[in-house]
């Protein structure tokens, strides 16, 4: 599942993802990116990985659509997390999800709130 964050404001969104990642998490979110992208012109997001378990494969391949989509529209990507392979993650969307990508840990939230508002 993917929950918007209540932190979210402006152009500025924030989602956390939690346990297994379907197809209709990322369509639930297309939605909210695009509405928001015909709004404001561009947006910067936060994907809160800290209860990510898994991404079926055909939500896989949502997700990398949803990169192809929006990358010129996404500013900025900030990627919270705890683990190891959440850093390398971040470092691989760059080129795919966003002008700018950068990794922050769980407890630096409000960092990375922070820089996407700058």
């Amino acid at each position: 599942m993917i929950e918007k964050m209540t932190e979210s404001s402006g152009n500025v969104l924030g989602f956390r993802f939690i346990g297994t990642i379907t197809v209709d998490d990322f369509k639930k979110i297309e939605s909210e990116v695009n509405a928001l992208v015909q709004k404001e012109g561009n947006v910067r997001i936060l994907f809160n990985l800290t209860g990510f378990k898994w991404e079926k494969i055909n939500a896989l391949v949502a997700d990398l659509k949803f990169g192809h989509k929006f990358h010129e529209k996404i500013q900025r990507l900030a990627v919270a997390g705890d683990k190891t392979w959440e850093k390398w993650i971040t470092r691989l969307a760059l080129p795919f999800y966003a002008k700018e990508a950068k990794y922050f840990e769980s407890t630096d939230m409000a960092k990375a709130w922070s820089w996407l508002r700058e």
